[in-house]
């Protein structure tokens, strides 16, 4: 699992990228097919943009973008993003799946007489 932080036109310093590094980390703790997660920190004016890709496992690819006045709050804010999109992803594949094994294709299957009601 790599995590990776990149400043466009902005210098990251040691607070922010601990900041990233740590809300990234939690994110990977709790969804553990995430294999890269790259966060990218931009300044433009007073816009401070922050923009997580995340790819996992069986194509997983997550992207979020978040634009505020402060680069904390840019983290904080795309990171919720990210999460609540692999939320929806991890609930879908759920919903997919077959709840249960089902009877091999060789078995009896056994049944109720039409009688004992």
């Amino acid at each position: 699992m790599a995590i990776e932080i990149t400043g466009r036109h902005v210098s990251v310093t040691d607070s922010i990228r601990e900041h990233g590094r740590k809300r990234l980390e939690k994110l990977v703790a709790e969804f553990p097919r995430v294999d890269n997660v790259h966060l990218i920190l931009d300044v433009e004016k007073y816009r401070h943009q922050a923009e997580v890709v995340v790819h996992g496992r069986r194509h997983i690819l997550v992207e979020a973008r978040e634009t505020t006045g402060d680069m904390y709050a840019s983290i904080d804010g795309v990171i919720e993003k990210v999460v609540k999109q692999l939320r929806r992803l991890v609930d879908k594949r759920q919903e997919r799946q077959p709840h249960g094994r089902k009877a091999p294709a060789g078995a009896p299957v056994q049944e109720e007489a039409p009688g004992d009601e």
